[in-house]
């Protein structure tokens, strides 16, 4: 089994019952379950500015799938809710990123892992350092660390 960790955001259609109801899909992933949990946090948009702010919340999932089968699964569960993608960082009723898959490092056309950008965004960062502070980034450090040298505007607990 690996440990993966999955970033969850919604700025659309009841964001906080689309995060919610995503956390419980995880759980149905074939040769998986969900372990931890964050709290749900709220963030500003990091696109277009017209645009709602998020609900955001990370999940630790034990399984036994590939990587990127684990990928179909998860934009599997985004097509269920209706995920549109039209625009870079716009409005979406869901969006599941593959931040971590264990400790390795993967860089294929459509993955990247670590999540590009994840020492940047303390909407991941936050929820992450609170299900494992010491949880470590492959190639970045501790996830605590790098949320403490982010410079953007934290993230807020809801």
């Amino acid at each position: 089994m690996i440990t993966a960790y999955i970033g969850l955001g919604s700025n659309l259609d009841h964001p906080a019952e689309q995060v919610l109801r995503a956390l419980d899909e995880l759980d149905c992933i074939p040769e998986s379950w969900l372990g931890r949990h964050s709290s749900l946090y709220a963030s500003p948009p990091m696109g277009p500015p017209d645009q709602p702010d998020y609900v955001n919340a990370v999940a630790e999932l034990h399984t036994a799938l590939p990587a990127l089968a684990l990928l179909d699964a998860l934009q599997s569960i985004e097509n269920a809710h209706h995920r549109v993608r039209n625009e870079r960082w716009g409005p979406r009723t869901l969006d599941l990123d593959l931040l971590l898959y264990g400790q390795e490092v993967i860089d294929l056309e459509r993955l990247k892992v670590p999540h590009p950008g994840i020492a940047r965004r303390p909407f991941v960062l936050q929820p992450l350092a609170e299900i494992d502070r010491d949880l470590q980034v492959p190639g970045m450090g501790r996830a605590q660390d790098l949320l403490n040298a982010c410079e953007e505007q934290a993230a807020r607990r809801m």
